[in-house]
């Protein structure tokens, strides 16, 4: 090669490498295009199939990345600065809550050359400036005393102490009434606990969502984050204890609950799973193959 075709061949060589870094199955996580790779947390959905349906365009698929690791996926509007679910895998926990965890957010939302792992808020508040236009901010539920940050990834549902950290991250957060969290959905959460502790003998996958609403917590007389007006969840776990008693045998291996995020009229109400997408089909902007679960949880024989 000749000293000229080398310094022409220099360039295409430095484009190959680029291009290796942009498609190598792994490298990008963070804000994803698709959940296809194990590294983009595939496994954290049923058949790495994520829910099917939504129509709108503004929301932005995360790989919710911690120390390196995928944890769970979540879909974030980064106008309403909510999740509209959270997916994951259930690990048997003893319902402990971590405490003194520092809150997280998203680099990836504001820029796409940031970190691919959340991070913790930054201590001074107007560095809060530069990513608040994509995701909430510790600020917008500073002042707010009806409302807790309520997670769709609990805590609660993990083991691991790195898994648990992960879900201390404000773009699985969506603000609760303090009754309704407090109260029908932490039942329920520790009901859904204790359901699959001891009856699921294989993998569970839990997708957790909302319905928004016209209510928004409000800063600076800006509208901030949306208040979802019901939450929803679902289970699928296919390998379970076939001699569970039948009261609870029928709800495997899926089943649903949802609940009116309010004051009052708030306890959570079990459905099968067909029930709960024709509830949201009539509240979000979903088109008619709306679909939760692949093949709705039916494991091929």
């Amino acid at each position: 090669m000749t000293p000229a075709s080398a310094k022409r061949a220099l360039p295409l060589a430095a484009v190959v490498a680029v291009l290796t870094c942009v498609w190598l199955p792994g490298v990008q996580a963070g804000v994803v295009g698709d959940f296809n790779h194990v590294e983009r947390c595939k496994d954290s959905l049923y058949m790495g199939t994520p829910p099917r349906g939504y129509l709108s365009t503004s929301f932005t698929k995360i790989c919710q990345r911690y120390e390196d690791k995928p944890r769970f996926v979540t879909l974030y509007d980064s106008q309403r600065h909510i999740p509209i679910y959270s997916a994951y895998t259930f690990k048997k926990s003893d319902g402990e809550k971590k405490v003194d965890l520092p809150w997280m957010f998203e680099p990836q939302l504001a820029s796409d050359k940031s970190s691919s792992n959340m991070e913790p808020f930054p201590q001074s508040t107007s560095m809060h400036m530069n990513f608040e236009d994509t995701q909430a901010v510790l600020e917008d539920y500073a002042d707010v005393v009806q409302y807790e940050r309520g997670q769709l990834n609990p805590d609660e549902h993990q083991a691991d102490p790195l898994d648990k950290a992960s879900t201390y991250s404000l773009t699985n957060v969506v603000p609760q009434i303090r009754e309704f969290n407090i109260g029908p959905w932490a039942e329920h959460r520790d009901l859904i606990r204790k359901r699959l502790n001891n009856y699921c003998r294989g993998k569970a996958y839990v997708v957790t969502g909302v319905t928004t609403s016209g209510h928004t917590i409000r800063r600076n007389n800006l509208d901030r984050v949306a208040v979802p007006e019901y939450l929803w969840s679902a289970y699928c776990c296919t390998e379970f204890d076939q001699n569970a008693p039948y009261f609870v045998r029928y709800k495997f291996p899926v089943f649903a609950a949802y609940g009116l995020n309010g004051r009052v009229n708030n306890h959570m109400v079990e459905v099968p799973l067909k029930n709960m997408e024709k509830f949201l089909k009539g509240r979000m902007d979903v088109d008619k193959n709306f679909q939760i679960f692949y093949s709705d949880c039916v494991p091929d024989i």
